[in-house]
């Protein structure tokens, strides 16, 4: 009865800390924070100088005091104390002035979390200010994102690519029947543009561009109309900044491994999902969600390789978000999907 009276005046919050983006949902207001990762420090003071979307503003752009720091890595927490600076100045921000009741917040976390990445996540959670902390893995964010029957009988698949993992789950009556996490996904894909650069154009790129060219126009099949795009680097023999074009056909090239190693987790998944469950997903197919699920070509790429129906949630960005809110909104309804 307490817990019930204090969340009537509390401001409870669901949240997608990932790898690349951070978003955060208001209960009873929805999605209000969607920024970058990222964390701008001075090394000599330790003084934070910008957090999220200003940060990322100034990667690449800043003087030597200035280090820009992403605290997640794989989708968990690589840097204890940034994370917990960047997750208050979040909910700072959203909060605006200080609540008489400390928020309930759920987090959307990996499927292979470690025990001491969890505590991680509940610790820097609690510094920044949250009251109670559930953690829910993404994949069940998802596909209650997506808007699956995940507390009937039958088997929903969702594939969510991040920026640091990708995460394959076959979903049934609120639980998990099987999962896999593979740390390769958007970041992996940046940084093989990065290397292949380097390697083929002896052209040396920053890894916003890199992102930037693979959204714009990364492939992971053949389009009808081929793409290319302008873009300026700084030549790795002469140091002299140049401009040239690429193709899309390049950039395809450029991310084949970690393309096919999110194919053959995939494959991987189907394998040792149970029959009854396999044969639902033969029947409905199979969803995307997360960033990665806007590769172009990716469906069709995916639809090829494993002879099933592929579809693309509803705004994939904020597909795991959406789920962590609904499960805000209606706790006790989705407290089965909390992992311990």
């Amino acid at each position: 009865m307490l817990d019930r009276l204090l969340s009537y005046f509390s401001k409870d919050l669901a949240m997608d800390l990932g790898t690349a983006n951070t978003l955060i949902y208001l209960r009873g207001k929805g999605i209000v924070l969607n920024e970058p990762s990222v964390v701008a420090i001075n090394q000599d003071s330790h003084q934070v100088i910008a957090v999220g979307q200003e940060a990322r503003n100034i990667i690449g752009r800043h003087g030597q005091r200035v280090v820009t720091i992403r605290p997640l890595k794989d989708g968990v927490i690589a840097d204890f104390e940034v994370t917990s600076v960047m997750i208050k100045y979040f909910l700072a921000k959203i909060l605006k002035r200080r609540q008489l009741v400390r928020p309930k917040l759920v987090v959307a976390v990996p499927t292979g979390i470690t025990a001491v990445e969890k505590r991680a996540v509940i610790e820097a959670a609690e510094q920044a200010g949250a009251r109670h902390i559930h953690l829910v893995e993404e994949p069940m964010a998802a596909a209650i994102g997506a808007g699956l029957p995940i507390d009937q009988p039958f088997g929903n698949m969702v594939v969510d690519i991040g920026g640091g993992t990708t995460e394959v789950a076959v979903i049934s009556m609120f639980a998990v029947a099987y999962s896999e996490s593979v740390r390769v996904a958007g970041d992996e894909a940046n940084e093989a543009i990065l290397r292949y650069m380097q390697r083929e154009r002896q052209m040396i790129i920053s890894e916003v561009l890199a992102e930037n060219v693979k959204m714009k126009i990364g492939t992971a099949a053949p389009l009808e109309e081929p793409q290319s795009m302008e873009i300026t680097g700084k030549e790795i023999l002469t140091g002299i900044p140049r401009t040239f074009t690429i193709t899309d056909e390049e950039i395809r090239e450029a991310i084949r491994e970690p393309v096919t190693t999110i194919v053959e987790s995939v494959k991987r998944a189907l394998e040792k999902t149970p029959p009854d469950l396999a044969s639902d997903i033969h029947e409905k197919g199979f969803w995307l969600a997360g960033g990665g699920a806007l590769l172009k070509g990716l469906d069709r790429l995916l639809a090829q390789s494993t002879n099933l129906k592929v579809n693309i949630a509803d705004d994939p960005l904020t597909a795991i978000v959406r789920g962590a809110g609904a499960v805000i909104e209606h706790l006790d309804y989705y407290r089965q999907v909390f992992i311990n």
